[in-house]
């Protein structure tokens, strides 16, 4: 279908502008045909419309007043158009018309201000002129009522009944006569104090309280601590196992008759009535056998070759000048959580040795357990070691090494590559964001020899975070990197942020609306 179709660009920034006054202009016979055409831009490229909603509002002439939704033609890159209805075109003279946008995430703005003229037809020189309001949807509808009765309108219902009120509404001095009658009631109900409720101790929480005074907690805390009145119980039971005067009379007197009997027995006795035994007279260790004699035991201590001289033990005990392991072949070293690790090694270690550590100590090379050897060629006048060496592997099957200077002092922990390191690391597929997906290929990444590696093919909008990826595999200051594009020959700017947000922003193509997706094959250093 022809349309005349007039265009319009709108930059979008902060700077005051004047209406935008265009030579365009339109009769009342383009019916169906008065089409006008608009493209956005914000910072030089085409502004993004992918969540948004723009209204076009027209202010005719005669006072009328349209609020219409706009056809979104290109979302990508900014474009929209809208033709003129019937009812529309009819409004002869200066249109003044404004673009406005709002975002599903409540975000909203005025784009421009501009206007166009309709020509009355010859052929309509008989219309008459008539003014009215279309507004596309109801929201706009209750916004415009409650900008007349400055009241909230939330449904259709209330709308009705409130046009249905308008016909009771109270006269302003029968209102406030109602007002001051109910100020008075509520008043004099204020200040009553004479429980105009008739609430009950049980309503307050105290029904099973009487009405009788009651003792203070001074007072009860006094007697509860008067020790005078109280017994404990330990007292208790002493007077109850007391014996009385008479009682404790008479088996004194049986006991000690029984007891001159029972002695005289008791002495004579010689065939340990006590069942006495070796332990109780110190002797527990000695066993019934027959012992040597004294001629026996001189004898056995001259003998040279049963026993081992002084000289055969500083030998044999001096094997192992250096101790490398512990005497019964361990670790020579046990470093405990609380130490320092190199400090450690420092003063004990001496010349050369093995070590374990639980991985916690302070300047420990992993934070799981590790054993290892140090190896120190000098030593100061304290026998601590002052150049040298320390070889560490943790239970994972990780390397690590660290060397002293006696000027420069330690140089720190160095962690050995292996091929899984360099040749072996897996690829991990990025989270996509904001309806982005895969293309060709699925975005993935992976650290690799200090720095992030990228590949993958991405289709996604411009402008939004489009995936992620953790943030220690991002680099340290954030990256941007140009990619190229796919459906035609162009790049655009990628952002890899250092909380591992990914977003592609910008585009340099002669084919904009050819753009299908983005080739991401980057190598990014981490630091």
């Amino acid at each position: 279908m022809p349309y005349k179709d007039e265009s319009l660009t709108f930059t979008i920034n902060g700077r005051r502008k004047s209406p935008v006054q265009t030579n365009i202009q339109y009769t009342t016979q383009d019916k169906g045909t008065a089409k006008l055409s608009f493209q956005l831009m914000k910072d030089g490229v085409p502004l993004p419309l992918s969540a948004a909603v723009v209204k076009l509002v027209l202010l005719m002439s005669d006072g009328s007043r349209f609020v219409r939704n706009i056809e979104i033609t290109d979302k990508l890159n900014g474009r929209l158009s809208y033709v003129l209805s019937d009812e529309e075109i009819r409004h002869v003279g200066t249109v003044q018309a404004e673009l406005d946008v709002s975002y599903t995430n409540q975000q909203a703005m005025s784009i421009h201000e501009f206007s166009f003229e309709i020509k009355k037809a010859l052929i309509d020189t008989d219309i008459p002129p008539s003014v009215e309001y279309y507004i596309d949807d109801f929201e706009s509808l209750k916004n415009k009522i409650n900008e007349l009765y400055n009241e909230t309108i939330q449904t259709v219902e209330e709308l009705r009944k409130k046009f249905e009120d308008l016909e009771n509404i109270e006269t302003k001095d029968g209102a406030q006569k109602k007002a001051d009658a109910v100020q008075a009631n509520l008043d004099t109900h204020k200040n009553d104090k004479s429980n105009p409720h008739g609430v009950t101790k049980t309503q307050v929480g105290l029904g099973n309280v009487d009405n009788v005074q009651q003792a203070t907690k001074a007072e009860f805390n006094t007697h509860n601590t008067d020790s005078s009145r109280h017994i404990t119980s330990s007292e208790r039971s002493n007077w109850n196992a007391k014996e009385t005067t008479t009682g404790a009379q008479n088996k004194a007197d049986t006991a000690e008759k029984n007891a001159k009997t029972y002695t005289d027995q008791h002495i004579n006795n010689k065939s340990n009535p006590h069942e006495v035994t070796k332990g109780q007279v110190g002797l527990g260790n000695v066993t019934n056998d027959k012992q040597a004699t004294k001629t026996e035991f001189d004898t056995h201590v001259k003998d040279a070759t049963a026993h081992i001289s002084a000289a055969e033990r500083t030998k044999w005990s001096g094997a192992q000048l250096f101790k490398i392991t512990n005497d019964v072949g361990g670790v020579l070293i046990s470093i405990a959580d609380t130490d320092d690790f190199l400090d450690r090694i420092v003063k004990v270690g001496k010349t050369f040795g093995t070590f374990y550590s639980t991985g916690k100590p302070t300047n420990a090379p992993s934070t799981l357990s590790t054993r290892g050897f140090f190896h120190f060629t000098s030593l100061d006048s304290n026998g601590n070691g002052t150049f040298g060496y320390v070889v560490a592997i943790d239970y994972k099957n990780n390397m690590y090494s660290n060397y002293v200077d006696g000027n420069l002092g330690w140089s720190g922990w160095k962690r050995h590559l292996t091929e899984n390191d360099t040749d072996s690391v897996p690829w991990l597929n990025a989270t996509y964001k904001n309806g982005a997906k895969t293309g060709e290929r699925q975005l993935q990444y992976k650290k690799q020899a200090g720095a992030l590696h990228l590949t993958g093919h991405i289709v996604t909008d411009r402008e939004v975070v489009c995936a992620s990826i953790p943030s220690s595999f991002a680099p340290s200051k954030g990256a941007v990197k140009m990619v190229g594009v796919s459906g035609t020959t162009g790049m655009a700017k990628l952002i890899v942020f250092s909380s591992g947000d990914i977003k592609l922003t910008g585009l340099i193509s002669n084919e904009t609306n050819s753009v299908t997706g983005y080739y991401i094959d980057e190598v990014i250093p981490l630091n």
